[in-house]
């Protein structure tokens, strides 16, 4: 099962290595305050080990908050940039797959286009299968962020 934590730490040298689980996607940044950091990750893993990530991360001293966002209801988000091939034949049709997932081109070339798209992690899958035929020259994609939706 895949579950989505979101760890408020300190935002000091060295908290990532405190953390010691097998991680499947990791995205960290400053928080509104500049003294803490959010991690939002990703791991896999039954209730037993879930329980015990809880408990690990609530042990060490730079962790403020953790808080298990997989059952809540959240908006999440990870942003890919893609580098495709491009011809003067392909470019249309590559900006209306573009187009379709209100994506951006952020950097056009002679033989190349670049995508920006942002999404849950499905929307990207969904957008780099369709420009794989057209040759995907380079590919980076973040790891999930996510936060809970307000309260009723």
């Amino acid at each position: 099962m895949k579950c989505t934590f979101s760890v408020l730490v300190a935002n000091e040298f060295g908290v990532l290595a405190r953390i010691g689980f097998n991680i499947e996607s990791l995205s960290v940044a400053k928080t509104d305050n500049g003294d803490i950091s959010r991690i939002t990750l990703v791991v896999e893993g039954n209730d037993r080990f879930l329980e015990q990530l809880t408990k690990q991360l609530n042990k060490l001293i730079v962790v403020h908050k953790v808080s298990d966002l997989t059952k809540e209801s959240v908006v999440s988000r990870s942003l890919a940039l893609i580098k495709v091939k491009a011809t003067a034949t392909t470019r249309s049709e590559i900006m209306q797959i573009v187009d379709i997932f209100r994506g951006k081109i952020v950097d056009v070339a002679s033989n190349s286009i670049m995508v920006e798209i942002t999404g849950n992690e499905d929307e990207i899958t969904a957008i780099e299968e369709l420009l794989r035929p057209f040759g995907i020259k380079e590919l980076v994609r973040t790891g999930k962020i996510a936060m809970a939706r307000g309260k009723k």
